[in-house]
């Protein structure tokens, strides 16, 4: 029930007709249910896929369209293969939190259209559909609210005959099983270079949302899923998608959450069936969801941008308790995605932001302390350097000796700290031949031995100084 508006919707977002987005619900929601690597969980059409691909439709045609979900299917598959699931664990939460929360904002973004330039009446439906899926959850959560508003808004428009856009002016509503669909774009490079970049970005925004999600019904299951499996899943299942003429998608939060928190459903088979049901009830009821208005959806999409929103990490009190650099990564992330309507750009750039903001509070972690021993045998002057040691430390390292004060022999105590690069190494090639030319001996001790290994390995090999 709850796949039917958010399926017409999206289909609305990505610009083609709301069948294409019920199609794709169901044959994604059956693929998955066999081929998927968390059960339980629902896959059909989202938004941020409808996002993401919504310019193709625009600019080539329905043809395009088709064979950028197939790509996007094919590029999943072999991304899975080469082990992209496990590099989820690289996307800091703060740029997960920033997706969320521009997913949140380009939903509510995509409603506009439909509430700019409409007759008055549009406004009071709207309205009226967010108080009852406002007040419905907290009288009952057997009947899911977003389907009341649906409902009851549709006899009001009906009884009332209020002059508003239904479903029916998006477009064709279908009246049969899907059928298979090929579509006839040339075979050549020239149409992979229109399709590919659009194809990447859905099959990226496409695992990344569905790992996550199958990372939520994990923690609320306290069961394992295989992520690698999922990813080609979804690959297969976009792919079966596009062949039905279907607009593509991946795991849905919102219905997910509806399936397994509200209803306990724990099986595959309550992914298949939702896949079923939403097919049955669309052939079976196809002429009663023409006449819904556009308010109706309009309604339940801004409570889904609501809900998407993660409010908690923009109050003042996570702000204040919040890292600087966090917060910075997360509003570059829904900046970047807001500008760009590219979920898969933001996510990319938050990641480097996070990449950046790391490695300068790293950086600042490498300390040297001096001691000066000129009691001994042979004046020495003792260094002992603590922190990771890599690119963005060790350039620090070479302002820190004292090259012309220090007496002839110089120890550089290595034992609490890391060599993680050849930066480092090259750096105290640097080091060592400043001495050199100083007519001073430098013996380095102290490293460990995964240290040692690269320090022996390259030391005296990257020409570093000379």
């Amino acid at each position: 029930m709850a796949l039917i508006p958010e399926a017409i919707a999206f289909s609305i977002i990505a610009g083609v007709d709301p069948r294409v987005g019920l199609f794709s619900s169901f044959v994604m929601a059956v693929t998955i249910a066999f081929v998927g690597g968390r059960p339980a969980m629902i896959t059909a059409a989202t938004g941020a896929i409808a996002l993401v691909i919504a310019p193709v439709a625009r600019e080539y045609g329905m043809d395009y369209f088709i064979a950028t979900v197939i790509l996007a299917g094919v590029f999943q598959i072999v991304l899975s293969l080469i082990g992209v699931a496990k590099l989820m664990r690289f996307i800091p939460r703060s740029v997960m939190v920033g997706f969320v929360n521009a997913l949140a904002i380009l939903i509510f973004t995509a409603q506009l259209p439909q509430l700019l330039g409409v007759p008055f009446m549009v406004y009071p439906l709207v309205a009226a559909g967010l108080i009852i899926m406002i007040v419905m959850p907290r009288i009952t959560k057997v009947i899911p609210a977003p389907l009341v508003a649906i409902v009851v808004l549709t006899v009001a428009t009906v009884v009332i005959a209020i002059n508003v856009p239904t479903i029916s002016d998006q477009g064709e509503l279908p009246q049969s099983l899907p059928e298979l669909f090929f579509p006839s774009v040339p075979l050549n490079w020239d149409t992979f270079t229109i399709i590919a970049p659009y194809a990447l970005g859905m099959a990226l925004v496409g695992i990344l949302e569905s790992l996550m999600t199958a990372k939520f019904v994990d923690e609320i299951t306290d069961t394992h899923s295989n992520k690698t499996r999922e990813t080609w899943g979804q690959g297969v299942a976009n792919v079966m998608s596009g062949i039905f003429g279907g607009m593509g998608g991946c795991a849905m939060i919102g219905q997910t959450m509806i399936n397994v928190k509200a209803s306990g459903a724990r099986t595959r088979i309550s992914t298949f069936l939702a896949g079923v049901f939403l097919l049955v009830l669309v052939l079976g009821l196809g002429d009663v969801l023409a006449v819904v208005p556009m308010a109706a959806l309009v309604a339940v999409m801004i409570i889904v941008s609501y809900l998407t929103f993660d409010w908690h990490s923009i109050r003042l009190s996570t702000l204040k308790r919040m890292p600087k650099s966090e917060t910075t990564v997360m509003v570059a992330t829904v900046v970047v995605i807001v500008l760009t309507h590219n979920l898969a750009i933001g996510v990319v750039v938050g990641v480097i932001v996070a990449m950046v903001a790391f490695a300068r509070r790293v950086a600042h972690l490498a300390r040297v302390e001096r001691t000066v021993e000129l009691n001994q045998p042979v004046p020495t002057a003792y260094y002992t350097v603590t922190g990771a040691l890599f690119f963005a430390s060790s350039n620090d390292l070479m302002t820190q000796f004292e090259y012309a004060d220090d007496p002839d022999r110089i120890v550089i105590d290595m034992s609490a700290s890391h060599i993680w690069d050849a930066s480092t190494v090259a750096t105290l090639d640097a080091i060592t031949y400043k001495y050199e030319r100083h007519d001073k001996h430098v013996v380095i001790e102290g490293l460990n031995k995964a240290s040692t290994e690269l320090h022996s390995r390259l030391a005296g090999n990257l020409g570093a100084g000379h």
